[in-house]
């Protein structure tokens, strides 16, 4: 009897082991299934390509650096900044850039929907994937240690330099390698650390510095190493060749720009676009520029007009900023119209005989007083103070921004037009004091002369694609400079 309850309990025990295993097997499916639930995805927008299309605006998130965006001369350059505008040319979009003022916030400022597409150079990881989507990559590289040679490395020989420096990504372990949080490259130095079999400390940078910034931080030996991609890390190093860069950390990484994974149709619309631009030349001839033209990068840097370097726009700004009191407008805004008008040569003269920064014509010259219309000081008070006169004749229009577009326009084609342009509107149940989608398109409208030929116009034809762009170019112009350049309020504020 005893034996029987030992086996019969010995079967119950196996049973029992069973069923367990059983459920031990099972467990892992069920885990991995709730881990396969992204709450981040399920929660984030769902806007796609028809409602961008629909909005007529495509909102990207750049960066503010020396190769993705930047002011130069007055004008808003970078490899990112060209190739948006001509995917926005190509989707018939407007562009309309937001710059990110903190990289590890990117994923949730587009998750949210508040930009379309993060149109700054990312690796393409697998743990990224988890929350966005890439699109096709844009170019290739690899991620390279950057370490400063000795000062005195002219005067080393090869084998002395050699004992200074890192030649050997081993030569890393128990050594401290900074870079920004958050980064593709704090991914890539824990991988090494794994390969390598050894440990390398990594120093967290704030992710509001851009890579270009870091570089610089190596060259004062604020930092010891860093990472970079290679591409970013030359046209850096063509400048400060006492950076070495030679010691690649990474196999081949694609670079792309960045969607919502609920964004589909707008993540094939890119597709389609980048996979196109990559065989057109002018994709190369963009690339090169930012990327590998040394010569246009040393210059820049050393600019007195370069956004990342100084707060300034042009040589005449405190000009400007003087002259600009009595207008009581944003000095920027300005400062946009005079790079329109001439891009801060005070030489310039046009097809139809305007001179000097402001673009004055001479009859208009001699009115405002201006005996010298190539001298600076001149240009600038005479500019203003007719701007001044021709935005005193609109106190109908009671909103601020369109009474000033109404007056850059004037400036541009005269007063009488855009008169013109406002009765014409009215007349075709259009608002006559709002400039955009209203009178705008009615100085567009008197090209024709089923137009310009009525009763109700009295100074006939105009050019009126002239002050349409004119206008809209200056204002687009003007966003960029508020992105780069602190007025002096902010400034205070700064500081304060």
């Amino acid at each position: 009897m005893l034996f029987y309850d030992k086996k019969i309990l010995f079967t119950l025990f196996t049973i029992l082991f069973f069923l367990s295993a059983c459920q031990e097997k099972k467990q892992p499916e069920i885990i991995q299934k709730t881990a396969g639930i992204n709450e981040i995805v399920a929660n984030s927008s769902d806007r796609d390509y028809q409602e961008i299309k629909k909005d007529g605006v495509l909102r990207a998130l750049v960066v503010y650096s020396s190769t993705s965006y930047f002011l130069y001369k007055g004008q808003p350059m970078g490899f990112e900044y060209e190739l948006l505008q001509r995917l926005a040319k190509h989707l018939n979009l407007k562009l309309e850039i937001v710059v990110s003022d903190n990289l590890d916030t990117q994923f949730e400022v587009l998750n949210r929907g508040d930009v379309d597409v993060i149109a700054h150079g990312m690796t393409i990881t697998n743990q990224r994937k988890w929350e966005v989507d890439f699109t096709e990559h844009l170019f290739l590289t690899k991620q390279v240690l950057v370490q400063k040679k000795p000062d005195n490395f002219r005067k080393m020989s090869w084998s002395t330099l050699q004992k200074h420096v890192i030649d050997d990504p081993l030569d890393l372990i128990g050594d401290t390698v900074s870079v920004r949080k958050n980064s593709s490259y704090v991914e890539r130095i824990v991988s090494l650390a794994n390969e390598i079999g050894g440990e390398i400390y990594i120093d967290t940078l704030d992710s509001k510095l851009s890579t270009g910034e870091i570089i610089d931080m190596v060259v004062d030996g604020k930092v010891k190493y860093t990472i970079a991609d290679e591409n970013l890390a030359k046209i850096n190093a063509s400048s400060n060749p006492i950076l070495k860069i030679d010691v690649p950390i990474s196999f081949s990484q694609r670079i792309a720009w960045v969607t919502r994974k609920k964004s589909k149709n707008f993540k094939k619309v890119i597709n389609e676009w980048i996979v196109s631009e990559r065989k057109n030349l002018d994709y190369f001839v963009i690339y090169n520029k930012y990327f590998k033209n040394k010569r246009f990068f040393k210059r820049r840097i050393k600019s007195d007009y370069y956004s990342l370097t100084n707060n300034q726009i042009s040589e005449y700004d405190d000009l400007i900023k003087e002259y600009t009191q009595k207008l009581g407008w944003d000095w920027r805004l300005l400062a946009s119209q005079i790079y329109q008008e001439s891009k801060f040569d005070p030489k310039a003269k046009s097809w139809a005989g305007a001179k000097g920064l402001m673009q004055i014509m001479p009859p208009t010259a001699e009115e405002l007083g201006i005996t010298d219309v190539t001298d600076p000081v001149q240009s600038i008070r005479g500019g203003t103070t007719y701007l001044n006169q021709i935005y005193e004749r609109f106190t109908d229009v009671p909103d601020e921004i369109n009474r000033i577009k109404f007056t850059l326009a004037s400036f541009n084609c005269g007063y009488g037009h855009v008169r013109d342009a406002q009765r014409l509107a009215a007349a075709n149940e259009l608002d006559p004091l709002i400039w955009e989608d209203n009178v705008d398109k009615m100085l567009l409208a008197l090209r024709f002369p089923k137009n310009y030929n009525k009763e109700i116009i009295k100074y006939g034809y105009v050019r009126g694609t002239e002050p349409f762009i004119y206008v809209e170019q200056i204002f687009d112009r003007f966003q960029h400079y508020k992105q780069f350049i602190e007025d002096d309020d902010q400034k205070n504020e700064t500081t304060q």
